[in-house]
């Protein structure tokens, strides 16, 4: 997987550092396979037919959903990271259209809605988080999947590793924290939360919109 490897854009770090899925390190491959898992569970849970990621970095869930045959989409503000998704993309014979650079702020239903949308490690970055849940709110998807680090825990989890110190363990551009509780306080003001994932550590919510029965 190709990644920004930290690059910055209007002096925000963009897409992965490092290659987290790809990692040879046995704690960061046992916590990304717990990710993986609960986050692909949760997908087949809402069992969409349309998926758009919104955030997707350097777009390595949407080629794997692609891959898999659903009908997929990917957004992020970063001009940087969509560079560098739509090459990986044309590399391997996907269609480059797939991605798209656009704020999670400026989407609009008539372009981007899908059954599915993801929003995840995406909240913790946003300035005005409510905002971005009432575009997420406003596109009608029938499911959200949203995911957060898992507060404290992330910070002392970085401190132990001996990252960040300076920072007291908060990763570069995190400028939201949230336990799980104040999470899913925060996130059903806006949806109706199904499920409940905690992969170590993060926070992950299968949610719908309020008031739905889940069908179109």
């Amino acid at each position: 997987m190709k990644v920004s490897g930290g690059l910055k854009e209007q002096d925000i770090t963009v897409g992965n550092t490092y290659d987290k899925y790809g990692s040879r390190n046995p704690i960061v491959r046992w916590m990304m396979e717990g990710f993986t898992r609960d986050l692909s569970e949760l997908v087949a849970a809402a069992a969409p037919r349309t998926i758009h990621e919104v955030g997707c970095g350097e777009g390595y869930w949407v080629m794997k959903w692609h891959r898999q045959g659903f009908d997929v989409r990917g957004s992020d503000f970063s001009t940087t990271v969509i560079e560098i998704a739509r090459r990986e993309a044309a590399a391997v014979g996907v269609a480059p259209e797939l991605f798209s650079a656009k704020s999670i702020y400026d989407l609009d239903p008539a372009q981007d809605s899908a059954d599915l949308i993801v929003c995840c490690e995406v909240m913790e970055h946003l300035e005005h988080p409510e905002t971005a849940l009432e575009v997420l709110q406003r596109l009608g998807p029938r499911n959200v999947i949203l995911s957060v680090p898992r507060e404290p825990l992330w910070r002392i989890l970085n401190m132990a590793r001996g990252k960040y110190l300076s920072s007291f363990g908060n990763t570069d551009g995190h400028i939201q924290h949230w336990t799980p509780s104040a999470f899913k306080a925060l996130i059903s003001r806006y949806f109706d939360i199904i499920e409940v994932r905690a992969p170590l550590p993060w926070t992950m919510l299968l949610c719908r919109p309020r008031g739905s029965s889940g069908a179109r």
